[in-house]
């Protein structure tokens, strides 16, 4: 290596805590999530859309097949025990529900009527 790009590498390992210590916040703005993607309105997409968009997009939650009650527990205990989510027991518990009422098998079996009505329909 030559001696000048050594010295640049040197002042840039040296002024990089420099950057920090001045209070130069980075980040990073995320694409708004896909408008299909929404969460449904319901008793507890609060805690839903907290705990789970920190870790992924909506689309994971509103693009999965019907699920009951144990099928949304064993998804939200694998997204803790797996993959290190930090969700309590009281909102896994709300995010379960949540997800049952609103992306449960009746709900979706009910969409899928409507869309085979709008497409009966022309729509």
């Amino acid at each position: 290596m030559r001696a000048a790009t050594k010295i640049t590498i040197l002042c840039l390992m040296l002024l990089a805590p420099v950057s920090g210590a001045l209070g130069i916040e980075k980040t990073i703005k995320l694409p708004d999530d896909n408008a299909m993607a929404q969460l449904k309105p319901g008793q507890g997409v609060d805690v839903a859309r907290k705990d789970c968009v920190a870790c992924h997009s909506t689309d994971y939650i509103v693009r999965q097949p019907g699920r009951d009650a144990p099928q949304w527990q064993a998804e939200v205990s694998k997204m803790i025990t797996v993959y290190g989510a930090r969700i309590s027991d009281s909102d896994s518990k709300l995010i379960v529900n949540y997800l049952v009422s609103a992306y449960g098998p009746k709900q979706q079996g009910s969409n899928r009527k409507s869309e085979a009505g709008k497409q009966a329909d022309g729509k």
